[in-house]
């Protein structure tokens, strides 16, 4: 069955800069006396949580940032004065943070926001019918994840109380509580929806992906140390009943960040993936529909990258890479369209590679090329190559780092396809579940072992701990899960490149301070 609303003009929404209570604040309706009456037209206002939803992720900041700037996988380092902005991106990956810091006051007040603006929808005033409160509760239930992972306390205001009502606190074990009734009542009436365009709107699929979610992190929310056997078996059902609703893995791994309709996306934004592609392209790489280029930022880690089998030495064809860490190629070909520029993704010339772009797939690292198979070159007129090494968060040029590349431009500057739930992630969740006690008709191994054919890489003889997190590292960096996923395998506070070891306390970010201001109930979390 199809969604009940059709998605409008796509609505950009602005971060609030502060949660002081004003007349004019968003997360409440002035009060005038006559009492909440409910939501007037529910089809537009979810319309609207929708957009809302698409416009805080298109963006390189605040949640995406949180997620993966503080991890091992990004950093952002400062070319000259270039990407210095007050070292706003360099205490995300050194852990340095404070409560004031911009990125996460802003991924607090729009989760906040979203949260309390679906209560409306969901409140017994708005009469939704069953399709449509199912919807609003699935997305309420998003939100509220994000608000509960990132800070641990998520504050509530009912939907009927004004400025002078101090929203109460749920902890994070009555958090994980609510989160999981909404999911479980939404449940019954979310379409049942496979692979193919209405996996942007709310579905059976996506709410069991959710759920799988919250129950391998369950031990971490409520603070047992340990995952019991009845919560990983809950994982293991989830991700069945995903593919029960026609969901499975899919060859072809850069194919799977394209618009077209592919077996693992189970829920996806059409918010632009501009982002994820422009912010760490040079300025000289450009594509027929962007002349104007990259941003040259964003960069990965050595250590990271050397987490994927190849040659040391290089990413062009042939160096023994498996498919994850994409390549760069020495050459290719001229487009005639920007629908075409990547020639339809065939192998030409029959390497194991897609020919037809000069910009690489996966990890840029070495010697950049222009189409015509000559050096691209820095603004300085040197060679462009993304080295490895860097000499730290600061003094950087241009070409220091390698560069990430999912979305890969050939498929429009600014495609509008971005995957927010895919079935790999849960069928590495499924493993994981079965490694931490869960009983399944396969081993962890085995489905560990699964993927990495798919991908052409090597079996693995065994697997451990840290192979698992390894494993989900190559197949979904970028996709916000690894600040996530280091903090249930116990490496978020450990030192990397760049940054020392932390306490533990850094497993949560701070309730900004301005949240603390206007809330009494609020505490600062330990260690900030």
């Amino acid at each position: 069955m199809k969604s009940t609303i059709v998605l409008g003009v796509l609505l950009g929404v602005s971060a609030c800069t502060d949660l002081e209570l004003e007349e004019t604040d968003s997360i409440f309706r002035e009060d005038t006396g006559e009492g909440f009456s409910g939501v007037g037209d529910v089809s537009s206002a979810l319309v609207n949580n929708y957009n809302n939803l698409r416009g805080q992720l298109d963006t390189q900041e605040n949640l995406f940032a949180l997620q993966e700037v503080s991890s091992d996988e990004m950093l952002v380092p400062t070319r000259g004065t270039d990407w210095g902005d007050n070292g706003l991106w360099r205490t995300l990956h050194q852990h340095t943070w404070d409560a004031n810091h911009q990125f996460v006051l802003n991924t607090w007040n729009n989760n906040n926001r979203n949260v309390f603006n679906l209560s409306e929808i969901i409140a017994p005033e708005s009469n939704a019918n069953p399709q449509q409160l199912a919807e609003a509760k699935f997305l309420r239930a998003f939100s509220m994840y994000w608000v509960m992972d990132l800070y641990g306390q998520v504050p509530f205001r009912e939907v009927d109380e004004g400025p002078s009502v101090n929203p109460r606190v749920m902890q994070r074990s009555e958090a994980f509580d609510f989160i999981l009734q909404d999911l479980t009542e939404a449940m019954p009436d979310l379409p049942s929806t496979g692979p193919g365009p209405d996996a942007k709107f709310a579905s059976k699929a996506a709410a069991h992906y959710l759920l799988a979610k919250l129950y391998l992190n369950k031990h971490i929310y409520t603070g047992t140390g340990s995952a019991a056997t009845e919560d990983m078996n809950q994982v293991i059902n989830h991700v069945d009943a995903i593919a029960a609703e026609g969901f499975g893995l899919q060859s072809g791994f850069f194919e799977l960040f394209t618009p077209a309709v592919d077996s693992e996306t189970i829920f996806f934004t059409e918010t632009g993936v501009g982002s994820r592609m422009w912010n760490g392209l040079h300025y000289f790489q450009t594509t027929p529909d962007n002349s104007g280029g990259g941003w040259n930022g964003f960069s990965t880690l050595a250590e990271f990258y050397d987490l994927f089998e190849g040659d040391d030495d290089n990413n062009h064809p042939g160096a023994n890479q498996e498919e994850r860490r994409g390549y760069v190629p020495f050459e290719g070909t001229s487009p005639t369209t920007s629908e075409g520029y990547f020639a339809g993704r065939k192998d030409e010339d029959g390497d194991g590679f897609v020919d037809g772009s000069d910009i690489g797939l996966g990890f840029l690292y070495g010697q950049q090329y222009n189409l015509d198979g000559s050096e691209t070159e820095d603004r300085g007129g040197n060679p462009l190559f993304f080295t490895k090494e860097m000499p730290g968060l600061l003094g950087n040029s241009e070409s220091t780092g390698i560069r990430v590349l999912k979305y890969h431009p050939s498929n429009g500057a600014f495609a509008g396809h971005m995957i927010l739930f895919r079935y790999a992630d849960a069928h590495l969740m499924k493993a994981e579940a079965v490694m931490r006690g869960g009983s399944a008709d396969a081993s962890a191994l085995d489905m560990v072992n699964e993927l990495r054919e798919l991908r052409q890489a090597s079996p693995l003889g065994s697997l451990t701990d840290q192979d698992m997190l390894d494993e989900r590292g190559r197949e979904l960096y970028i996709e916000l899960w690894r600040r996530q996923d280091l903090i249930r395998f116990g490496q978020f506070n450990t030192a990397w490149e760049f940054k020392e070891a932390k306490g533990e306390f850094v497993n949560l970010f701070p309730i900004p301070s301005v949240a603390l201001t206007s809330n009494p109930n609020l505490v600062q979390n330990e260690g900030y």
